[in-house]
């Protein structure tokens, strides 16, 4: 959602249809920021459908991919940084890989987990 590496920053949860692009925070990590506000973080939920935009030509050709590719956004298991993209090749990346500049739009945002009501028994 927010990789640890972001704790330190102020953050906000992502907005359907919102363009975000990825930035480096003075930690050095990499986050998604609204444009206009570098400082604050966008938190994505884990499977949430991205469309990413201006992906680096060496990232393009490491991973197969176009300029633009369609994404989820995911948690790896491993290394140091846990927000990841899944492309639709099945292709995985940390965010810390895409570099600066590269864009994210949320498509859809998923549902939150709602309690489930349950019927009063009657006596």
């Amino acid at each position: 959602m927010c990789d640890y590496s972001l704790e330190m920053y102020g953050s906000r949860p992502a907005r359907e249809s919102e363009r975000y692009v990825t930035t480096r925070f003075p930690s050095g990590s990499i986050g998604l920021t609204a444009p206009g506000d570098c400082g604050t973080a966008i938190c994505v939920q884990y499977d949430t459908p991205l469309v990413l935009e201006n992906i680096p030509k060496e990232v393009q050709a490491a991973l197969n991919l176009r300029d633009i590719e369609e994404a989820v956004f995911i948690r790896l298991d491993h290394g140091a940084y846990r927000d990841g993209l899944r492309f639709a090749n099945g292709r995985q990346v940390s965010l810390q890989q895409l570099s600066t500049g590269v864009g994210a739009t949320v498509t859809t945002l998923l549902e939150t987990a709602r309690p489930v009501k349950t019927a009063k028994a009657v006596a």
